[in-house]
């Protein structure tokens, strides 16, 4: 008689959920880490509840997020009592800048991985879930450790769809040049895409260089290969993002190359519009304004970081600038485009910042006539110039000014959507649900400036439509269709 031993059952496969914090950057970031993890043979969930293991892309920008990205930590942390999850794990600016510390004070998290683990990130994570130590790295400042990481070094590797077939690259389909290492998280018609990461400039203020590097631009070919990639997973609108996107080029010899290379994205089959994240006002050259206000298929939008208006407290920043250089800059751009969307973020309560200081901001941004307007409270950040800075104000001082200034720019922002009112403008359909239509027109960015809700039109997500500004709500706009259907 002949026995057999029955095979042993398949083991299935390895679930896991990116939960992403911060940025856009820190989006593609997640979206390449995906790939990474998909390819190494990892199943993508949704939801922290229903996954083996929890990798959290943390912020470590400013103390509101990092404290949101700690909290999220011990949320996915307490499904290893409550769901399914055998491991979490700490990646993203957070755990690059704190590193060993951080893993120190949060046990909860099972490892603290800095950005040279992304590489291997699957590799890493099995073996974290199969109970192997991992020692995090000693935080150190990267603008001595160039490039910033090996993500950096190859990119061709990681971010690039090749010039074969690459309308089934990621869904499956075997690609025979180099593949895209990139896997989309979101089903929206909008994509950040990295120009660069880390960043050159010393603001006095700001701990980015120090965990992100000194600035180091991407090939334009591998961007220029991704966005043909994105355009193949049904994007419409390309959002450029870096933390300097005016240094973009200075680093492989051509400064003008954003303005060269707009044209050939907004280009590219299917993509509908492209859309210039994070300018320095001291560097927005008279060429990239124009490539920007003129350039067909590229939004004539402008993210503007003035931080402030005071000169004495900008060169307490290590910035450059006055209200006259700012505004003379406004001018220019909207003598091109005068209906060009123009955002900016400010800093209230720096050090040693006056009443004559807050009062000069107050004032130029009465006259800026932006369409949003962040502003934060100055608080010390680990690490930076600013925080030695003699001439702090006090926490109730610092609050009692942001308060005033987000007041104000809330009136200003809710005054200058007033006054699209009238003008047609094309929006980009990104949610439909329960009759309600919803998307954002020309000069309003992803998540932060605004929506404009559609009326008397019935379009997927993904559609253009053409419409009228009938009225608003602060900075977001309701608009009427003025065609039946849809432009794209």
């Amino acid at each position: 008689m002949t026995t057999t031993t029955a095979e042993p059952a398949p083991t299935a496969p390895m679930s896991v959920a990116v939960v992403t914090l911060g940025c856009a950057r820190n989006e593609v970031d997640s979206e390449e880490l995906a790939g990474r993890l998909e390819a190494g043979g990892f199943v993508l969930v949704a939801e922290p509840e229903d996954a083996d293991t929890v990798l959290v892309n943390t912020c470590g920008f400013v103390e509101a997020a990092k404290k949101d990205s700690v909290d999220t930590l011990l949320e996915a942390a307490d499904l290893k009592e409550t769901g399914k999850a055998q491991a979490v794990v700490a990646v993203g600016c957070l755990a690059e800048r704190y590193g060993k510390d951080l893993a120190e004070t949060l046990p909860e998290a099972d490892a603290v991985l800095g950005f040279d683990d992304y590489p291997d990130i699957a590799a890493k994570l099995r073996s974290i879930v199969a109970g192997e130590a991992h020692h995090p790295h000693t935080p150190s400042d990267r603008r001595r450790l160039l490039p910033i990481s090996p993500v950096e070094r190859d990119a061709s590797a990681i971010s690039v769809p090749g010039h074969a077939d690459t309308s089934e690259i990621g869904r499956g389909a075997p690609a025979t040049g180099p593949r895209v290492v990139r896997r989309r998280l979101d089903a929206g018609p909008m994509a950040p895409l990295k120009l660069a990461s880390g960043c050159d400039r010393r603001c006095s203020f700001c701990a980015i260089p120090s965990f992100r590097g000194s600035f180091v631009s991407r090939r334009p070919s591998d961007v220029l290969q991704e966005a043909q990639w994105l355009a193949t997973q049904d994007i419409k609108e390309l959002f450029l993002v870096s933390e300097n996107s005016t240094s973009y080029g200075k680093d492989l010899g051509d400064l003008r190359l954003l303005e060269t290379m707009l044209p050939e994205l907004a280009a590219i089959d299917g993509i509908a519009r492209v859309r210039v994240s994070y300018l320095q006002p001291a560097e927005t050259r008279p060429g990239l304004i124009e490539a920007i206000a003129d350039t067909p298929g590229v939004v004539p939008y402008f993210d503007l970081s003035f931080q402030h208006a005071s000169a004495t407290v900008l060169r307490r920043m290590r910035r450059f600038g006055d209200p006259e250089s700012f505004l003379d800059l406004l001018e220019r751009i909207r003598a091109l485009s005068p209906l060009a969307g123009v955002r900016s973020n400010v800093i209230v309560g720096f050090p040693g910042e006056t009443e004559d200081d807050l009062q000069t901001l107050c004032d130029f941004l009465e006259a800026a006539r932006m369409d949003v307007t962040g502003v934060f409270g100055y608080s010390d950040e680990d690490g930076t110039e600013a925080a030695s800075y003699d001439g702090k104000l006090d926490d109730d001082e610092v609050r009692a000014r942001t308060e005033h200034v987000t007041a104000l720019v809330e009136e200003l922002n809710a005054q200058r959507a007033e006054e699209r009112i009238g003008e047609t403008v094309t929006v980009l359909v990104e949610s439909v649900e329960n009759g309600v239509v919803e998307g954002r027109a020309e000069h309003q960015g992803p998540e932060v400036d605004g929506t404009t809700t559609l009326e008397d039109v019935e379009p997927r997500v993904g559609d253009l439509v053409e419409a009228e500004v009938v009225a608003t709500d602060g900075v977001d706009l309701v608009a009427r269709a003025v065609r039946s259907g849809a432009l794209a």
